[in-house]
């Protein structure tokens, strides 16, 4: 065996073993009645995951495969009071999320302080926390709201794109002091794509900073124990596919990319290339920002697309019969592909943190995705609960 091939078995090698020690480390998950408890492994139960296959790894998955998305923790679309938030998350704990993710960007550094304020009286054993960076915050004493962002309310601070190492240190100790917590598990290179508008055409000017810069730089940190895990979090495939041709990401925050409404292109291409890879998927905006939960909404643009709304009421029309709701089949759509080991819908009050999490408990009929792919609304090779695969 060659040098390229040795160091090529090496890296599989070291890969396969960090992702089992990242889940091990993460926690075990088992129920009680009061929800989830985080169980941390034995030093034995890990040398033991460290012989797992492959095969094995890459079908693991978190018993409670959901969580907690911050977008709304961060005033998107409109403002939410710290109390009201703090009633969705800890709604979203009294059901069993054990899961939580955040950014700097979202609220310019308010959803991380408040996610950090509620997870501070927790036991930190007990769950698993993402951010993100490429954006760095500085104070703005003349900050000025601007009707058109996402972000609603006084900010108060501006921020400057950083995918260097440096700016990944500072983004990551800033995010640990906004969240008054001493560690983050998973970090995400965040908006490190085309559709990102400050970024448009030249948004690969900065995938290769962060190719010499930010990659290199999480996997140290993740080899160091200070992070259990990095990857990509953007709205668009291609900065995935690159990041996995030029490093080596553990998981990726596949974000309004595989929905009910919208999945063929992860389906066809992304997905496959993940599975391949061994890198597993967080989905984010599996609602598509509401519009799966019947809000008149869709992502993050101001219309929604003509056969978005014809697509959801044809399946609202079958659902209808079966006595679900649109939100519990398209979040446990979205859980069924094996490459996703998450999804995390937003909550912006206790009631959608409790519906969210009652509908991957709920039971829906087989009858009811053969239905769905007989009118060709979903794809036929989509992997659906409960239904093996041919």
């Amino acid at each position: 065996m060659n040098n390229i091939e040795n160091n090529a078995s090496e890296k599989e090698s070291r890969r396969a073993f960090l992702a089992k020690a990242a889940i091990a480390t993460a926690a075990v998950v088992t129920t009680s009645s009061s929800g989830l408890i985080a169980k941390p492994f034995t030093f034995d139960e890990l040398q033991n995951l460290s012989k797992m296959s492959d095969k094995q790894v890459q079908e693991f998955k978190l018993e409670k495969n959901f969580g907690l998305g911050g977008v709304a923790a961060g005033n998107a679309w409109h403002v939410n009071s710290n109390q009201q938030i703090e009633m969705a998350m800890s709604a979203a704990w009294d059901a069993g999320v054990r899961y939580f993710d955040t950014s700097p960007f979202y609220g310019f550094g308010l959803s991380e302080r408040r996610m950090g304020h509620f997870l501070f009286e927790k036991n930190r054993d007990e769950f698993v926390l993402s951010t993100k960076i490429g954006r760095v915050f500085d104070a703005d004493p003349a900050f000025k709201s601007d009707p058109k962002s996402l972000w609603k309310g006084r900010l108060n601070f501006k921020y400057r794109f950083d995918y260097t190492a440096a700016g990944v240190r500072r983004s990551i100790e800033d995010s640990l002091q906004r969240l008054g917590l001493s560690s983050i598990d998973i970090v995400y290179v965040h908006d490190l794509s085309p559709d990102t508008a400050e970024l448009g055409s030249k948004w690969m000017d900065q995938f290769n900073i962060a190719a010499k810069g930010a990659f290199p730089e999480l996997t140290k940190m993740r080899e160091e124990g200070v992070i259990k895990g990095w990857g990509m979090g953007v709205n668009t495939p291609e900065p995935i596919l690159k990041a996995m041709e030029v490093a080596d990401p553990d998981v990726c925050l596949v974000a309004i990319q595989y929905s009910l409404v919208d999945h063929k292109s992860a389906l066809d291409k992304l997905f496959p290339a993940m599975e391949k890879k061994k890198v597993k998927a967080v989905i984010g905006g599996p609602l598509n920002a509401g519009f799966l939960a019947n809000r008149d909404r869709f992502n993050y643009g101001d219309t929604i697309p003509a056969e978005m709304l014809e697509k959801r009421k044809k399946i609202n029309a079958i659902i209808g019969k079966y006595n679900v709701d649109l939100r519990t089949v398209a979040l446990q759509f979205a859980a069924a592909h094996p490459v996703v080991a998450a999804v995390i819908p937003g909550a912006s009050t206790a009631e959608q943190a409790s519906s969210n999490a009652l509908a991957m408990a709920t039971k829906v009929p087989a009858e009811l995705w053969t239905e769905l792919k007989q009118a060709k609304l979903i794809e036929q090779q989509a992997p659906v609960p409960g239904i093996s695969q041919a």
